[in-house]
Parts: C-alpha cells; structure tokens; sequence
C-alpha cells in the first residue's frame, strides 16, 4: 500500500516537471516567434543601424536682410574635413599631410585622428583649394562634406544688432542668437555602413541627405538710415571725447527700429579682435539715469492725474527744500516765475522735483508701469532688462519721488526712453520696439509675436506735451537739434552718473531725445553719449547730432521740407562769443540786442546757442555754456535709494 502510494506520488511530479517544461518551451518559442515574425523589421533595421555611421550634413542658414532687400547677412557654400580613425590607415603620416594642406598643428590633428569614436571633424568651413587638395591627396579614412559659412556683403551693418554665428553654424549674439531655431534649419547628413572595427562596407549602403535651410529674416532696419546714424555717433563720440555713444532711430507709429548704432563697435568678420564689451547693443542691455529728457514723461504723468494743466505756473527761486535735502536748478539764482511751458523749455529741476512730490508713488509709479519703465518691454533681443523703479512703500522717501521727477533715482534702458517718446509722438499710442519685421519660410510670410499697441496717455495730454517739446526747441536751450522745414520736437538731458552709491561730480550722461516733423512724427530718435569731456551740456554736443540726424535722416523716409513761417521779427547775425571772457561775451551779444541767458559759473565761455554767425530774430535770447559743472554739488543730492 505504501509502495502504490509513493509510486503515485512520484508519477505525479513527474507529470507536473512534463507540464512545467512543456509550458516553458512554449513560451521560449513563442517569445522567438514574436521576436523573429511579430519583431522581425525593428531587429532588422537595429541591425542596419548599428552598422550605419553617420556625418552630420548642415543646413543653410537663413539670411538676414533689412528692410529695403539689402542683404546683411548671408550663408554661402562651404566645405568640412572629417575622418573615420577606425579608417585611417597610416594615422602619424595621415596626421603629417592633413596638418599641412590645412595648416594646423600636427600634435592636435593626430589626437583626433587617435580617438576611438566612429568620425571626427578635422576642420570646418576649410577653403576650396584646401578641400580640393584632401581630395586630391586620397587619404583612406579622410572625407570632405558640404557645408557654409556666414558673409556680410555690406560688412559691419548695425554688428552689435545682427550678432554673429559660431563654428558649429549657431547663433551665439544678438539677432542671430534670438532667432536661431528659425535661422539655423534642418540638418541633413552623409551616410555609409561600416563593419565592427568602423570601416566602410565594400558595396553597403551609402546615401546623402542635403539639409533644409532655415527661414529668413527681413530687419526694421533701414540700410541707408543705418549708415547715417553709424557715421554720426561716431563723429559725436570722438568730438566729444565720450567714453561711449549711442543713436536710436524708431518710425513713432510702429515701433520700428530704423537704425541702431553704438560707438566704439567691432568687425563683425573679425569679432574676436576686439574686447567682449564692443559687442554689447546697449540700447537694450544696459540702464542708465535718463536726467531732464524724462521729464517729458513727468509733465504727462501731471497732466494725465490732474497734478497740473496748462495753466499751473511756477515761482523758481533756484531750489526746492524736500525732506532736509536741497535740490537745485542748473541756473544760479532760479528762473523766478515761469508759464507751464517755460518750466519744460527752461529745464526748471525744482519744478519736475515738485511734481514728482505731488504725485508720489500711489499716482506716479502706476503710471510709470504703463511706459514699462522697470519692467521687461518684449523686445525682440536677448538680454533685455527692465531697468529699475522702486514700488511705493515706507521704505522709499519722498525724496526718491522728486528726484524721479526730473529724471535721476531710477534706470532704464535708452530704448526705454524712447519708446515713451515715440508715445507722445504717436498721439499716446505706445509700440514695444522691434528689429524684426518679417520671417520669411518656404510656406510664405509672416509677422513676429509682439506686445499689441495700447494707449498710455490721452491724446489731449501728448498733444500738450508735443507743443511743450517744440516749444523746447524753438525757445529754449536746444535751439541747435532745429532742423529748418522738419520741425524737430526734443528735450535735451544730462544726468549725473552713480558712483559707489552717490552721484559723481565730474562723469556725466549726455543726451536729447525727440521726434520729427512735431504735427506728423516719422522718426523718433534718441542720442546718449557716456561721459563726453569738457562741455557736456546736451544744448551744446547732443542737439546739434540730432538736427544733423534729422536733416539727412527725412529724405529717407520721403518727408519734404516745409517753409518755416516768417515771424516778422528783423534777423540779425549772432555774434561767435566762444572762447571770449564771460563779460565780453556778453557784452558782445547784448550789444547785437539778444538776450542772453548764463549757464554755470565759469570765466569762459565754451558754447553758446543758437552758434555764432547763425541768424536769429532781435531780442532772441542766446545760452552762454561756461567751463564750470554746473550740476550741483553732490552734497547737494541724497544718496541713490537702494544704491
């Protein structure tokens, strides 16, 4: 009985070991069908691929034009060297001959050619004679495949705008940094299939896929308007012995940007001969202290929160007492009573520090918001910053919001600025500027993303604000950015620069920012130059560059010169008072019945407007620029808050 029972137990694990097998080789064949049938063209093609090496093919990138069709940036044919090591047969004379044709070091070309991967570039964008004769030489192991390099036709346009492109066909600045994914294209490669130690197959696959090229962009930049605002900040730069200048040329009503030009620049086909800081574009990467041109944005800030209207006047004794800080007007003695107008043609720091107080941060920062001033506009550039506004709060005294009122306490960027200037041009309709104005694919045209327009200011408020601004030019100490028949509209500016926490003495921010013709702006334009020696009074060095900017600029653009109306008043010749003794000068100009106003305390006289042998109407009143600072002194001017 016991015999019978053990003789079952073991035919049943018998059985059960039968079925657990069976089970088991079924599943082993089945996987391998699966694997073979099911699997069959995923294992095939793994299996191609493994033997497939692969040289990477580049794709023509876009070309970049300004706005007329002028190409500025181009990508021609070229040719790249690569080497298979697994290929090379006798590497150190391999070595030995590519060194040679292409002129590099032997050591470098023989490590590459050492290295166990499957293919190695040797050089790119090699010449034709150079591609010509690694061809010629048949070296085993050594190829040439197409690819291009980036030219500028018309050589340095607007460099600091455009960027430029590395080795390996990237943007690495500017435009071509922004708009890489769109620029770069679609690379193709070269292929051919290799045995286990990486040589070519004898008969296997070979093939050559060409890459797509990238899309093409069409700048707001105007060639012609380009060269002329690159001419004319150079000029202004060396003259007046400025560390650093910049012009900005927009069109008010789009916000497009005509002309950007920054000065010292660079070699765009040689850009690493010259120091890293040439190739900034300034007008979007770095912030400065704006100085009297914001004040523009001040009087319309008043007028649009009812702070002020066209019949507030003012009393300038030559200062204003804020919080146990004095802040003084630029004119020794103040301007005494002034009209709405005569405080903006006048420059009156007490009166826009007034304004500001009025305002505070609860009315001004607000609106301030509007302009974006402390924020990012969306301008179509990397490395944009927003510039700096403090936020209303316990922390910021009152005397931060005066000095913000005459246009030092906060930063912006200069195309800030001048995009609050193209919106009281454009009837109070802001436009982010811009340096694209079309992308151009191979399934047609379009637009780039930008922030829509929108209203900031009234229409009534930038209509005052424009007389105000051209009433700054044909009465005030910015005579000279007049250009006859174009009807300029401005405001100069010089702002102290910000040292260890306190306003220098001695360094300043030179500028005028403006528009023309007033009644149908077509450009607006702002020139900042970083400390000019000498004289540095923007009625002196800044408005001259813009009425010459102006003068050569509306041609461009199709503007005609208008007749200037005749005043009746008798014209008589400016008497040249510069370089004369402060009292003979203007005795010299008294006699020829103008008025003359003095600006700073010096002994001679280094600049005057309107200039001498000028015609101007009698009883005109001409500026006397002395050779002493006339900024205050800094004790005079609290500390930067936050600084």
């Amino acid at each position: 009985m016991r015999r019978s029972v053990s003789t079952i137990l073991i035919h049943r694990r018998v059985i059960a070991m039968l079925l657990t097998a069976m089970c088991f080789t079924l599943l082993l064949v089945g996987r391998l069908a699966y694997l073979q049938i099911a699997r069959n063209r995923f294992f095939q093609d793994k299996a191609v691929e493994q033997r497939i090496q692969r040289i990477p093919v580049e794709g023509r990138r876009g070309s970049i034009y300004d706005r007329n069709g002028i190409p500025l940036a181009v990508s021609i044919n070229a040719t790249s060297v690569y080497a298979i090591p697994a290929e090379v047969e006798n590497k150190e004379q391999t070595a030995r001959i590519l060194a040679q044709i292409l002129n590099l070091d032997y050591e470098t070309v023989l490590a590459r050619l050492n290295k166990r991967t499957a293919s190695e570039w040797v050089k790119k964008k090699v010449s034709l004679e150079e591609a010509e004769a690694v061809i010629k030489a048949g070296l085993p192991g050594v190829g040439v495949v197409d690819s291009s390099e980036r030219v500028y036709p018309y050589g340095s346009v607007a460099p600091q705008v455009l960027g430029f492109v590395g080795i390996d066909n990237q943007g690495l600045e500017g435009l071509e940094l922004y708009y890489d994914k769109i620029l770069r294209g679609t690379p193709g490669q070269a292929v051919f299939e290799r045995d286990a130690v990486g040589r070519a197959i004898p008969g296997g696959i070979r093939g050559y896929v060409p890459g797509k090229p990238g899309a093409d962009l069409v700048l707001t930049i105007d060639y012609y308007i380009q060269q002329v605002a690159q001419r004319e900040v150079e000029r202004a730069t060396r003259e007046t012995g400025s560390r650093l200048g910049l012009i900005i040329i927009t069109d008010p009503k789009t916000g497009e940007i005509l002309a950007n030009a920054v000065y010292p620049t660079f070699d765009i086909e040689n850009v690493l001969d010259y120091p890293a800081d040439y190739r900034r574009n300034i007008a979007v990467t770095d912030t400065y202290e704006p100085g009297s041109t914001f004040k523009a944005v001040t009087m319309a800030v008043a007028l649009e929160e009812g702070v002020a209207t066209v019949n507030t006047g003012f009393f300038d004794p030559g200062y204003i007492n804020v919080s146990g800080w004095r802040i003084r007007c630029w004119h020794r003695g103040g301007h005494g009573p002034q009209s709405f107008f005569e405080t903006l043609q006048n420059s009156c720091n007490p009166f826009y520090a007034k304004l500001g107080m009025e305002l505070g941060g609860e009315k001004f920062y607000p609106n301030l918001m509007k302009f974006n001033f402390g924020a990012k506009m969306g301008v179509d550039f990397p490395g944009e910053v927003p510039g700096t506004v403090h936020p209303p709060s316990s922390r910021v005294p009152l005397v931060t919001w005066a000095n913000i009122g005459f246009g030092q306490g906060l930063t912006m960027t200069p195309l800030q600025l001048l995009a609050a200037f193209g919106a009281i041009a454009n009837d109070g309709i802001y436009s982010v500027p811009h340096y694209v104005r079309e992308i151009i694919t191979d399934s047609g045209t379009t637009a780039p993303e930008l922030p829509a327009q929108r209203r900031v200011i009234s229409s009534a408020t930038a209509a005052i604000v424009k007389e105000a601004l051209r009433r700054v030019i044909t009465r005030g100490s910015a005579k000279r950015a007049e250009a006859p028949g174009y009807f300029v509209a401005g405001k100069t500016g010089t702002a102290q620069v910000v040292e260890d926490g306190r306003y220098s003495h001695s360094k300043t921010v030179t500028s005028f920012a403006g528009f023309a013709p007033v009644h149908d702006p077509q450009m607006a334009a702002l020139l900042v130059l970083w400390e000019p020696q000498g004289a540095f009074f923007g009625g002196i060095i800044a408005a001259p560059v813009f009425s010459r900017l102006t003068q050569q600029v509306m041609p461009f653009l199709g503007v005609e010169r208008q007749a200037m109306a005749d005043s009746g008043v008798p014209q008589v010749t400016v008497p040249d008072v510069v370089g004369l003794p402060v009292q003979e000068g203007m005795e010299a100009l008294q006699d020829a019945r103008f008025q003359v106003e003095l600006i700073g305390e010096g002994q001679r006289i280094i600049g005057q407007a309107p200039e001498g042998g000028a015609a101007a109407g009698v009883g005109t009143e001409v500026y006397v620029f002395t050779d002493t600072d006339y900024l205050p002194a800094s004790s005079d001017l609290p500390t930067p808050f936050g600084v």
